[in-house]
């Protein structure tokens, strides 16, 4: 027997699921330590850069020793200044000091500890956005090719989860993608008004800049300028307190719960349709769906999505409250809860991204399952056909109607009374009303889709087109999935 005392830290400790089993690496690097504190030291560089640049008193010894050591971080001696100073921005001040001695008095110079963590933060959320941009692109991509194939494919369309006039399984796979089009829509907003804090000083009114530079109003602003280029910014927000305003942290949970609700909303459908046997997610040579029931072919991913997906959701809400307690200038209850929402937010959408471009590049479609299906309620549907073409024919419309009306419903009660097979166009048939008329020509199932495969072209010519050209290179490494 093991001694769980010797076990990894690994199987005695909590685990955050969405690192062990669930997010790719891209996604957790980004909201690593390593990542954030050496942003914090590049916001540093950047700084000092420009600081001299407008003429303080940095040399460039200072500033290549700062540059040396960026990602150069002793962790554990961040980790012992801050048990003894309570201050995580102060510990690597003296970390970063530590490795840097002629540099270590200009480190911060005149900015305030929400220089680099908000700053570093806004780097952070465009990074992620972008991650997610590109494994949204590739899902769509995925989901366009279903539409495409199966463009005039009929199946049977549900209004209140009720059969309802056909629609084809491309027009079906459209809406889905329309979803995610809109989502695209949001989060290139969210990524073109980025923008950072700046440099605004403790209270956001950049009183130490002005101090440093002597009260010249034209360098204060351009040394914020400077710093957004060098970071990759073009601007930085008009006005702060002493943080970015947390309206951002609200909106950008906005647009991955709106990715978050379309992916559950598209998970959903095929866990119906999967019930069906209709269509299905991938299920591996391999792969186990109940420990009991061998035959069982349970639609694991697409419960993971919508399970990833109600959690997305639920996290929106702590933005908003944020925002709204944010008393004046600022309050330091947000801080706790932004390390909590903000990554394991984008964590959740990253993973369920790699699941949705799984699900859909491997998704099974049954045509045979999917006719029989359709067939089985069409000629309820193909009554309002068959009354014109008997008025056309010389019948009394209403008289029509009610035997139809009649005919319909004895044919639902041997369906669902009797568990029968629907037997409306035998009936009908049978039915001297309706002699002459050819009712298996009523039942062409494409003569009730509409214009849905060419709903399903345009869309994927004027909509789409255009969003995969604007995206060409854009794309994600393609993720396993863990378990």
């Amino acid at each position: 027997m093991s001694d769980i005392h010797n076990l990894p830290a690994q199987y005695t400790e909590y685990r955050n699921p969405l690192i062990s089993r669930y997010a790719s690496k891209q996604m957790s690097s980004i909201w690593s330590e390593q990542r954030k504190f050496s942003t914090w030291r590049r916001l540093w560089v950047a700084l000092a850069e420009a600081e001299a640049e407008l003429g303080l008193p940095i040399t460039e010894t200072q500033l290549e020793e700062l540059r040396a050591n960026v990602d150069n971080i002793n962790f554990p001696l961040a980790e012992e200044y801050e048990r003894k100073l309570r201050h995580d921005v102060m510990a690597h001040v003296h970390t970063y000091g530590d490795l840097c001695p002629s540099a270590h008095g200009i480190i911060h110079w005149g900015a305030t500890s929400c220089f680099v963590t908000d700053n570093t933060d806004v780097i952070l959320l465009r990074d992620s956005l972008l991650l997610i941009q590109a494994r949204l692109l590739d899902a769509m991509r995925a989901l366009a090719e279903i539409a495409k194939k199966f463009r005039d494919l009929p199946c049977l369309a549900f209004t209140h989860l009720q059969p309802a006039q056909p629609t084809t399984v491309g027009k079906r796979a459209c809406l889905w993608l329309y979803d995610l089009v809109l989502d695209m829509e949001d989060l290139q907003h969210r990524l073109n008004t980025l923008r950072t804090r700046g440099l605004k000083g403790t209270t956001g009114t950049q009183a130490s800049f002005f101090a440093l530079f002597n009260g010249d109003h034209a360098k204060v602003r351009e040394l914020e300028r400077r710093v957004n280029q060098k970071m990759g910014f073009s601007e930085s927000f008009a006005v702060t307190g002493q943080t970015y305003p947390r309206k951002l942290d609200s909106k950008i949970l906005d647009v991955l719960s709106g990715i978050a609700q379309s992916t559950h909303k598209f998970a959903t459908d095929l866990r119906i349709l999967a019930h069906r046997k209709e269509m299905e997610e991938p299920f591996e040579k391999n792969q186990i769906g109940s420990s009991a029931m061998a035959y069982k072919r349970n639609p694991m991913r697409s419960e993971r999505i919508c399970s990833l997906a109600r959690f997305i959701m639920s996290l929106q809400n702590s933005p908003p409250a944020t925002v709204a307690t944010q008393w004046f200038e600022r309050t330091l209850d947000d801080s706790a809860n932004r390390r909590l929402v903000l990554p394991q937010a984008f964590l959740a959408l990253d993973a369920i991204l790699i699941l949705l471009r799984n699900v859909v590049d491997g998704m099974v479609v049954y045509p045979k399952v999917i006719e029989k299906n359709l067939r089985a309620e069409l000629p309820f549907m193909a009554t309002e056909n068959i009354m014109m073409a008997a008025v056309a024919a010389g019948g009394d419309r209403q008289e029509l109607h009610e035997h139809i009306r009649q005919h319909s419903h004895a044919a639902g009660a041997i369906i669902k009374q009797e568990g029968g097979e629907n037997d409306l166009i035998s009936r009908l048939e049978a039915d001297p009303l309706f002699a002459g008329i050819n009712l298996d020509a009523t039942l062409d199932p494409s003569l009730y889709v509409g214009r849905a495969p060419q709903q399903v072209d345009e869309f994927l010519e004027e909509i789409i087109a255009p969003i995969f050209s604007k995206f060409k290179n854009i794309t994600a490494e393609k993720q396993d999935i863990h378990c």
